[in-house]
């Protein structure tokens, strides 16, 4: 069985709040039990940087993020959990991806643009206000995801930008250095909660109407109270699909008591008694959590026991492979190199290598080439580097691949032609250098 690796990042600005539970820490947990998956997720204070510059506001963030993760069952000795900033190798990655990112690349970046478009309106100057950190960040997301090799990153469909863009940057490096990196793909999950807040609006920090997930009983009570409802007497039915009590209630119940809450609805339950049965609901899915929670951040030596335990578990993973790209780029040990060149060896027998790139016609390439660069292969052109990459992956994973004269086809499809005066033969025996 083929294992499947999803990096999740989380930024450390902010309080958690019965939002970012039920749409993202529950769901990511449960994923990450699942059989054949790796999970990694990172505490992204890195990031935070770019939206502060509290340094209190950072740390205690990063402590109730880490702290909330726990509490809520993440299983640190099954998955890879660490702090950005424990990982140095993250920023030098970063580095060496900013040198083979486009500055166009960049400048298409939905945050950066929208600063830029607003500063026009505003008839200042384009880039005021706008630090390189914010410029940068997909740089520095390309590097948190291809560091670890992540095959599945799950974001927000706001996000999607980015992770096209780890990949763009991926396979310029992949088509000037060699195969190095996994093209990584967005996962959006259509099923995840996007809960409403207090009025009824989606729960968010950005329209103040958030419930944090450890608010006191009391605290916790008074905000549930305040929901916005309308003014159905006792008795009236009501109608539980435009209800954000409703919907609170069914992501924190069984499918049993969310059908007896439908029937309660149906039959006219006081607003006063459904928000009574919804605190009773959700503190007592919360409250074990809570007293972990309150356990953990009265001990922060514990948690920083867990992320220091989780980076050198990521950095076990993070310092060979940054070796391997600091050698592919030319980053080597002087001293090897002259005793290389005065042993001069034989040429080894150099293995085949693919290559992935974008031309300027905006379609996306790759080809084949021999231990010595000579082009066997050329791929046709594809609409998005994931069809690329998908037929690369097909090709070396031996698919069913078929010639007819120089085309090469792939499930009775044109995909490659075989450069000059490479046989069938050669081709084929490059190939299952793959599959060994």
């Amino acid at each position: 069985m083929s294992v499947q690796r999803v990096l999740t990042g989380i930024t450390t600005s902010g309080t958690p709040h019965l939002g970012n539970y039920a749409g993202a820490i529950r769901p990511a947990i449960a994923a990450s039990r699942h059989p054949g998956v790796e999970s990694f997720y990172f505490l992204a204070d890195y990031h935070a940087l770019i939206k502060t510059t509290d340094p209190l506001r950072v740390q205690r963030s990063t402590l109730e993020i880490a702290a909330t993760w726990l509490a809520a069952g993440l299983d640190t000795g099954r998955v890879w959990f660490y702090r950005q900033s424990d990982i140095p190798e993250i920023p030098e990655l970063t580095w060496l991806l900013t040198c083979v990112a486009g500055k166009g690349l960049l400048n298409r970046a939905h945050a950066y643009k929208a600063a830029v478009d607003k500063n026009t309106a505003d008839g200042v100057d384009p880039d005021a206000g706008v630090n390189m950190g914010l410029y940068m960040y997909p740089v520095l997301m390309a590097a948190d995801i291809l560091m670890f090799k992540a095959h599945s990153v799950p974001v927000g469909r706001d996000q999607i930008q980015h992770i096209e863009m780890a990949r763009d940057i991926a396979g310029s490096f992949n088509h000037l250095y060699g195969e190095h990196f996994v093209l990584p793909e967005a996962a959006i999950d259509a099923s995840v909660a996007t809960l409403p807040g207090l009025d009824g609006r989606k729960m968010s920090k950005s329209y103040d109407n958030t419930i944090p997930l450890f608010a006191p009983p009391a605290e916790l009570k008074k905000l549930i109270f305040s929901i916005v409802t309308d003014s159905k007497a006792p008795g009236e039915p009501k109608d539980a699909e435009g209800s954000a009590l409703f919907q609170l209630y069914q992501a924190f119940s069984t499918p049993e008591e969310a059908r007896a809450m439908r029937t309660a609805f149906d039959e006219g339950i006081a607003w006063g008694e459904a928000k009574q049965a919804l605190f009773e609901r959700i503190e007592a899915a919360v409250a074990p959590m809570r007293e972990r929670y309150q356990a953990l951040v009265a001990e922060p030596a514990q948690i920083e026991r867990h992320l220091h335990e989780g980076a050198a578990k990521a950095r076990a993973l993070a310092t060979p492979f940054l070796a391997e790209l600091r050698h592919a780029v030319g980053l080597r040990n002087l001293a090897t190199a002259v005793q290389a060149v005065a042993a001069a060896p034989a040429k080894s027998a150099a293995l085949p290598q693919f290559k992935q790139y974008r031309e300027a016609d905006g379609r996306f390439y790759f080809k084949l080439v021999d231990g010595d660069g000579r082009l066997l292969l050329q791929g046709a052109g594809f609409d998005s580097p994931r069809e690329a990459g998908r037929c690369v992956a097909a090709l070396k994973q031996g698919g069913a691949v078929a010639l007819a004269g120089t085309e090469l086809r792939l499930d009775d499809a044109v995909v490659a032609t075989l450069a000059d005066g490479v046989g069938e033969a050669e081709l084929r025996a490059a190939l299952a250098a793959f599959a060994d």
